[in-house]
């Protein structure tokens, strides 16, 4: 077929420009975008935790705080003490969950997958119901290793069990929650001092944790990133399907496994530090396809920053929104993250795993 032609004066006859496509940005330099700005929201959101509160203090006096702290002023000792810690805590746990849910949505091809699918928050709680319990252990960083094994056992477990298959792994996951549910509000009926201890923690909270917690802990969170993010490029080829990725390298099941260990560490360890909890792991990965696309090393990255923004804007308000009390960050990141779900369910397009 001979190229279109435009007629020139006398007859003639030229070769008629040939146009691209109006220029675009290409998603790279979207996506980029995206995590510049959302790099800007989570520096806002950081601010906002030390500065705001139940007390009020002068922004100078948070600065000062930080920069040249005077360990007799009152107001000092608030940022010092529990802003900064509980800021730390939101940071650490809310990487954790952004991450564990994009893996298991990316593992499972599940998109409604989440921690609370493959039995972590049951295990999780369980073990410290048990140390309440038996033990007479109260505080946080007192059963955090236990919160921590408990959630291991049971991602361990469903794991095992439900091997390299999602329909499996949802499965088994949904069955060892309704087998731990009973056996954790059997332990609380019988024993009322731990059900009042219980109660704090599987809430979901950033309070009551202290540096030390996260200390404790940070190696298991470093861990669990690195596996997702050198995960991240396999979960593409995952989203294919088994057959296609094995046809082209790649070995599912030990991608399958490397990631449930970092799910599990992840899981884990965001239990640990913050309690069991909902929808960050669910709603972040969703909200991440949204902005840029189905390519798994954008979500993966752009979920590192918005998993800490979800929690941390869910504990600032949770400060704010009741006069002279608070809301736990769990009650608040519910109420936020419960409509954007009910709009991705009412959309037309659901993006694919």
């Amino acid at each position: 077929m001979s190229s279109p032609t435009i007629a020139r004066a006398g007859g003639t006859a030229a070769p008629s420009p040939v146009r691209g496509p109006a220029p675009s940005r290409s998603r790279g330099a979207r996506a980029v975008a995206v995590l510049a700005g959302a790099a800007v929201v989570l520096a806002v959101v950081v601010v906002a935790s030390l500065a705001l509160g139940v007390r009020a203090i002068d922004p100078a006096e948070v600065w000062q705080a930080l920069v040249a702290p005077d360990p007799a002023d009152a107001d000092q000792a608030v940022v010092l003490q529990l802003r900064v810690p509980r800021t730390v805590v939101g940071l650490a746990a809310g990487l954790a969950l952004g991450l564990a849910g994009t893996l298991i949505q990316g593992v499972t091809r599940n998109p409604i997958a989440d921690p609370g699918l493959l039995g972590v928050n049951s295990g999780a709680s369980l073990a410290v119901v048990l140390c309440i319990s038996l033990l007479g252990i109260a505080s946080p960083l007192g059963f955090v290793w236990f919160a921590f094994a408990g959630a291991a056992a049971a991602a361990a477990v469903v794991f095992a069990i439900g091997g390299a298959q999602p329909v499996r792994l949802a499965l088994v996951g949904a069955a060892l929650t309704a087998l731990l549910t009973p056996l954790i509000a059997l332990v609380l009926l019988r024993d009322t001092e731990a059900f009042t201890q219980y109660r704090f923690w599987a809430v979901g909270s950033l309070t009551g944790r202290d540096l030390s917690t996260v200390a404790a802990l940070w190696p298991f969170l470093v861990a669990g990133v690195m596996l997702a993010v050198a995960l991240a490029h396999r979960l593409n080829l995952l989203a294919l399907g088994d057959d296609v990725a094995a046809a082209l390298g790649q070995r599912v099941g030990v991608t399958r496994v490397t990631a449930g260990i970092a799910i599990v560490l992840l899981c884990g360890t965001a239990v640990a530090l913050a309690g069991p909890i909902a929808l960050v792991g669910l709603v972040v990965p969703h909200a991440a396809r949204r902005l840029v696309g189905s390519d798994y090393r954008w979500i993966t990255a752009l979920a590192v920053l918005l998993g800490p923004i979800m929690l941390l804007a869910a504990d600032v308000i949770g400060r704010l929104v009741v006069p002279n009390a608070e809301l736990e960050a769990g009650v608040v990141a519910a109420f936020l993250g419960a409509p954007v779900l009910v709009a991705i369910a009412r959309s037309r397009r659901v993006a694919g795993l």
